[in-house]
């Protein structure tokens, strides 16, 4: 009875009315993306069933990602994440143990790498060197180094209980999202794998120092990183994006929705209410935290007189691989507002020109536009950092409910 309890099989017709019986372990998994470097990239994952279907929840720090695209069939398993157009293609080799590839979809080729899991050994990093030698709870001055390019700033902000670390950094493009990890001795390694991103980091801590950081992404990407414990750090605003010199600040933009309805800034829908206009695409990992956020304001708060609208830019101008893209992330959030196709693909140099030739440039995704009652842009706000960032997290959802508030509050 315990091992049926700890297995779960399914049955599956395969060909020709073959049965295929497929045992995968229940519970918690460790997984690696393998890098020709070495650097793996590891993450956990719980694998369960739900009324008779497959469920994998990706683990990152407090986040559960729930996956529910997964074909079992023989000795095979296809796994298709929520979005960012990544999947797994992988082989049971026995009810604990699977290997086979990442696949993600860029905007030129695709990017794989080999992959294997198990649920032998599920501890997500060992503590080789003993117990942690120091505590790295606190804020800290990030320096990150690109090959050929000035050195970028970033806060750390980290939570360390034990040897277990938890935390994430933000840059002013952007944060990493939830990363996890442990300090053993005078070592810290954390991971984040959500789909999209695929990080580890390594350094050598002390109480007032990061030194000797790496930062592995992806395939092949990797810089140089450190930190000095510094609770007053703060971000330059080199992502701002503004209203060009000489517009009056009234928009007038009209894309396609997902049901190819075209919808536009001055459609009686938005005329005298509070519009938020969300700059995203549905492949930026930090835009779906972003509209996790919005979708579910929108829903608390849209009785107010509050609107929103989502301005997609896509990987390439393929309407069908857009069309596919954005509904799953419609579906996954259920946004109710317009999310609307802009037809213009990300990396297109003239993408604001082309769809808001009153900005100056688009610099970061996702931002957020919100214009007041008479149509007039009153905030451009390039600054959305996620729940993977604790405190700061909490500050944005006040500091844009003050916001609205009053814009509303206006005549």
């Amino acid at each position: 009875m315990r091992k049926l309890m700890m297995m779960a099989v399914i049955l599956l017709a395969v060909g020709q009315g073959v049965i295929a019986q497929v045992p995968v372990k229940t519970g918690i998994w460790r997984a690696l993306l393998h890098r020709e470097d070495g650097r793996d990239i590891v993450f956990n994952y719980e694998f369960s069933w739900n009324k008779n279907k497959p469920v994998i929840y990706i683990l990152n720090a407090e986040e559960r990602m729930k996956v529910t695209d997964i074909i079992l069939a023989g000795d095979s398993v296809f796994v298709q994440m929520p979005f960012f157009e990544s999947s797994f293609r992988a082989r049971v080799y026995s009810k604990d143990s699977i290997s086979g590839n990442w696949i993600k979809a860029t905007a030129t080729k695709s990017v794989v790498l080999p992959f294997t899991a198990s649920s032998r050994y599920t501890t997500r990093f060992t503590a080789v060197k003993g117990p942690a030698a120091t505590n790295i709870s606190g804020k800290w001055a990030v320096q990150l180094y690109k090959p050929g390019n000035e050195p970028s700033p970033a806060i750390g902000v980290f939570t360390q209980k034990n040897n277990k670390v938890t935390g994430s950094l933000l840059t002013p493009t952007g944060d990493f999202r939830f990363l996890e990890g442990i300090v053993t001795g005078d070592s810290l390694v954390m991971s984040a794998f959500d789909g999209s991103h695929a990080l580890l980091f390594t350094a050598k801590v002390s109480n007032q120092k990061i030194a000797n950081g790496m930062l592995y992404s992806g395939a092949t990407g990797q810089q140089q990183w450190q930190a000095v414990a510094n609770d007053t750090a703060t971000l330059p605003n080199t992502a701002a994006m503004y209203l060009k010199s000489g517009e009056e600040g009234k928009l007038n933009f009209r894309f396609k929705d997902l049901n190819g309805k075209e919808v536009g800034i001055n459609d009686e829908r938005f005329k005298n209410k509070v519009v938020v206009i969300q700059i995203m695409g549905s492949w930026c990992p930090n835009c779906m935290d972003e509209t996790a956020f919005l979708s579910d304001y929108y829903k608390n708060n849209k009785q107010r007189g509050v609107e929103m609208i989502a301005l997609a830019y896509e990987y390439t101008t393929d309407a069908e691989r857009s069309a596919r893209s954005l509904n799953s992330f419609q579906q996954r959030f259920n946004i109710t507002y317009p999310v609307l196709n802009t037809g213009v693909a990300v990396t297109d140099p003239q993408r604001t020109e082309k769809t808001l030739p009153q900005f100056t440039p688009i610099k970061t995704f996702p931002t957020s536009i919100i214009i007041d009652k008479k149509g007039k842009v009153r905030k451009v706000d390039t600054g959305f950092v996620g729940p993977g960032t604790g405190s700061y997290y909490n500050e944005y959802k006040a500091e844009f409910e003050k916001m609205i508030s009053a814009l509303l509050a206006e005549s």
